[in-house]
């Protein structure tokens, strides 16, 4: 193998796929990154086993080869380089690194025995636009479980139902739901979060379509020269749809920021009991107000100016209204209940294709 490529685009290409090598692993190889040039072009690969990230850069091949190399130390040298050209030389499954004022050398370890994640050869294949899917992913991926004891939890739930695409996530204590855009193709896949974090990453703001291609087992997201292959989670996720209210007795209108700015405030006299603070509707006042009470530190109340219909009272978990509310791109949020019981909806108040479903506690 000999080659030519620039530092930028191989320390670009290291960035995204070194991550996932794994270091801890039973395989030692599995700390390593598999280089190998294909046609015109440089391959930089690494995998955990459950997630596979592959980048391609535009490279002057002179002589074809693989070989895998570790990780860290050649994500760590080569992002130490200046700019410009680089040389790389296979020799004996040694890697020769030079430019213009560096020459080095790094052991390898033979490309054949990297292990490589099957091919999916029979599956359905759709695209998406990236700031579509990437905005969903973003919203969604707060509500996902990271309790390994639910694995379904871990999640996120990528379905059509009624010739649209909708993207959900839960870990039982909230519940998150995005439509993405109309699509008539059946789809029905379980994509752990943690592989649609390391997307968001590999994606940056790119401005493309997503080429998405699924079998039973495993799901490629294809983006510019980026391809991310993950396994799916096996096992039926619940239907959540029924979670989900379609009246409410109570709703409170008001601006995202100022909810935000009560919350946050409430939230640092609420750590002493797990973070619950109470949410009063107010028709009259026309407010909404948050209480909280720390034993040893005092007590808050705070309000914010609101258009409410009805008079009512839940209590939930600030962080996760926080995190609800950092979901949500409008000026404008609505808070929607029932009972003291019942689960609380949040949305915004000028879109509909976005709702987060919060679980009361008990006040």
């Amino acid at each position: 193998m000999k080659l030519q490529v620039t530092q930028e685009n191989l320390n670009k290409a290291l960035s995204s796929v070194a991550r996932i090598a794994n270091t801890r692993g039973t395989l030692p190889i599995l700390a390593n990154v598999v280089l190998r040039t294909v046609g015109t072009r440089l391959t930089i690969a690494a995998t955990n086993l459950d997630i596979a990230i592959t980048h391609y850069i535009g490279s002057k091949v002179s002589e074809e080869g693989s070989i895998t190399v570790p990780a860290r130390l050649m994500q760590d040298f080569v992002g130490s380089l200046p700019s410009g050209v680089i040389e790389l030389k296979l020799d004996d499954y040694k890697l020769h690194i030079t430019t213009d004022q560096y020459n080095s050398v790094i052991n390898g370890v033979s490309a054949e025995e990297f292990p490589v994640m099957p091919a999916i050869t029979e599956g359905k294949t759709w695209t998406i636009p990236v700031k579509v899917f990437k905005k969903g992913l973003q919203q969604v991926l707060v509500a996902a479980s990271n309790d390994e004891a639910r694995p379904v939890l871990t999640g996120l739930y990528i379905h059509t139902s009624g010739g649209k695409l909708y993207i959900a996530s839960t870990d039982s204590y909230r519940l998150a739901e995005k439509e993405i855009m109309p699509l008539e193709e059946d789809i029905n896949i379980l994509v752990p979060a943690s592989s649609m974090q390391e997307l968001l990453r590999v994606i940056g703001d790119q401005d493309t379509d997503i080429e998405i291609i699924h079998d039973d087992q495993q799901v490629l997201f294809k983006v510019g020269e980026v391809e991310l292959m993950t396994r799916l989670i096996d096992g039926n996720y619940p239907d959540y749809k029924k979670l989900i209210p379609s009246t409410f007795a109570v709703t409170a209108t008001l601006k995202r920021a100022d909810f935000a700015n009560i919350t946050k405030v409430s939230s640092l006299f609420a750590k002493e009991s797990a973070g619950s603070v109470t949410i009063h509707a107010d028709p009259e006042a026309k407010s909404v107000s948050i209480r909280s009470v720390a034993s040893q530190l005092g007590e808050n109340t705070a309000q914010a100016d609101a258009e409410v219909t009805a008079e009512g009272s839940i209590t939930l978990n600030s962080r996760y209204l926080l995190d609800a509310l950092g979901t949500l791109s409008g000026d404008t949020v609505m808070l929607c209940f029932n009972g003291k019981l019942e689960p609380c909806v949040l949305k915004e108040a000028k879109s509909t294709d976005y709702i987060h479903v919060i679980m009361p506690l008990k006040s």
